[in-house]
């Protein structure tokens, strides 16, 4: 009996260590958050030496630094490195394997940002990070140090690419240490892929998913990307709108004419592209070129998914300091199921101080689609330069009018479209999803905000199609961010629930 006492014993007790084991690997809400406090500070050093590395994607001088940079911090942490060359920018590939028989998780991460006009920044440089608090309405500067202390997570951290992308960068490098000084076990083999061109268009990743195919070779694909919602819940988004873009030129005379001489006899160029504009749109903001929306329908299933999302239109409209939005559909969340017209630039001639009494010589419009899964660039574009044609334009390819075709045509333009990437959209219920679900609600106590479609885009359809995987993107930054934009910045609470993000998906079994 005794003997029979001291196995069952030994019985319970291993039951005990094989259940402390487990809850050591599936950290609870309130030991992520310690773990993300804790590790956040120990990061910030390497956030600030990654954001002080210039990253725009046009010089070759950036992005060998920054590969220097992520491939040793990679490299430290126990990954092996592959650089994959393309025509451009090489791509690098970090791979972390634990196990045939676990599956493959595949990250994509962004190293490059926007380009910089410093004049408008306020600060020394865009790539010095200043911590600023905000006090009667103005960001003030603190030092950096204070990180090091007791700190307030509505602080902000100011540099380029603080929040697009190198935030999750540094985040998921963080939630990397902890991980392993926890000595947590590898739930999923684990590949990294960094791209150094993304806000250039990516325009060599379509080729390189192709030809590196085996090396890519994943489950599933994860984005560490983007903002939150507007609430700024934790979020995931199971789709993105792809993106083309296109420069419209309406020509005028050979060279720009005194408006006082030629006024009333020599057509405008600026007035003719805005009246091409003005013809693509309606006065609600739908784009009236015939054929465009078609394809695109929402089912009663789908408008149920989008009325899910918490939005506030008053607020947002609030925020946006707008009094009415476009008609396009009644709400947010549906207007981004549709393929969207943008006029994103607009120039001719001269404005301000050095305007001047001149007819001129040509107008241009810098022009993009948002792509939805419905719909197809080429077809679209399609639609739209018929549509200049349609009001009477020769129309040419991405070239000058010739001296013989000035004095034919009355009305000339050129169209240059460029093609980039397409849109994506993963169903809710997929593994992916419903792994992404379970570690967010973990680690937050409540599910998160689960968005049909993001309105930004990003190259990630190359990797859906090519690899036939499924994508979701996990954002993390604050919305109020400013990307693309002087002043970009991350919030500090952010980059900490950022960390106990990607920590909750790293100890989440798939």
């Amino acid at each position: 009996m005794r003997h029979r006492r001291r196995i069952k014993t030994i019985f319970v007790l291993f039951l005990f260590l094989i259940a402390g084991a487990g809850c050591g690997q599936h950290l609870s809400q309130v030991r992520l958050a310690e773990l993300a406090d804790d590790y956040a500070v120990r990061s910030f050093p390497l956030f600030y030496d990654l954001l002080s590395i210039p990253n725009d994607g046009h010089y070759p001088e950036h992005v060998a630094a920054n590969l220097e940079f992520v491939q040793a911090a990679f490299q430290d942490r126990g990954f092996e490195m592959t650089v994959l060359k393309t025509a451009g920018p090489p791509l690098l590939l970090a791979s972390r394997k634990t196990s045939d028989k676990k599956p493959t998780v595949l990250v994509y991460l962004q190293i490059d940002g926007q380009p910089v006009d410093s004049y408008h920044w306020d600060q020394k440089s865009p790539y010095t990070p200043t911590l600023k608090r905000k006090l009667s309405g103005k960001w003030d500067a603190i030092p950096w140090e204070s990180l090091s202390g007791e700190i307030d997570r509505e602080w902000r951290i100011f540099a380029r690419s603080s929040s697009d992308a190198k935030g999750p960068v540094a985040m998921f490098l963080a939630a990397l240490d902890a991980h392993t000084d926890l000595e947590l076990p590898m739930l999923y083999n684990l590949k990294v892929i960094m791209d150094f061109e993304e806000e250039l268009g990516s325009p060599n990743l379509p080729g390189a998913v192709k030809t590196y195919s085996d090396e890519l070779a994943a489950d599933m694909l994860v984005i560490y990307d983007g903002p939150r919602h507007n609430t700024n819940r934790p979020t995931l988004s199971f789709g993105a709108r792809g993106i083309s873009t296109m420069t419209l030129t309406v020509y005028g005379p050979r060279v720009a004419q005194h408006s006082g001489h030629f006024g009333n006899y020599v057509p405008n160029p600026a007035v003719r592209l805005a009246q091409i504009i003005a013809s693509m749109k309606d006065a609600d903001g739908r784009v009236l070129i015939p054929g465009f929306y078609d394809g695109v329908r929402l089912s009663d299933e789908v408008e149920a998914i989008l009325a899910q999302v918490p939005d506030d239109k008053a607020r947002i409209d609030s925020i946006l300091g707008i009094a009415a939005s476009d008609k396009v559909a009644p709400t947010l969340q549906e207007a981004l199921q549709y393929p969207s017209l943008n006029v994103r630039g607009m120039v001719s001639a001269w404005t301000g101080e050095k305007a001047r009494t001149i007819i001129p010589d040509k107008a241009v419009a810098e022009l993009d689609l948002r792509l939805v899964p419905e719909v197809e660039a080429e077809r679209l574009l399609g639609l739209v330069g018929k549509h200049i044609e349609n009001q009477g334009y020769f129309l040419l390819a991405n070239r000058e009018p010739t001296e013989a075709e000035r004095l034919k045509h009355p009305r000339i333009a050129s169209f240059n479209a460029r093609k980039a990437y397409a849109a994506f959209q993963t169903p809710y219920d997929s593994r992916v999803g419903k792994w992404l679900t379970r570690a967010l609600t973990r680690a937050f106590g409540e599910p998160p905000v689960r968005l049909r479609m993001m309105g930004g885009s990003i190259p990630i359809s190359p990797f859906v199609t090519t690899l036939d995987i499924p994508a979701v993107i996990v954002p993390t930054v604050n919305r109020d961010n400013n990307q693309h934009s002087p002043n970009e910045n991350i919030r500090v609470g952010n980059y900490i629930d950022g960390i106990a993000t990607f920590l909750a998906i790293l100890t989440e079994e798939i």
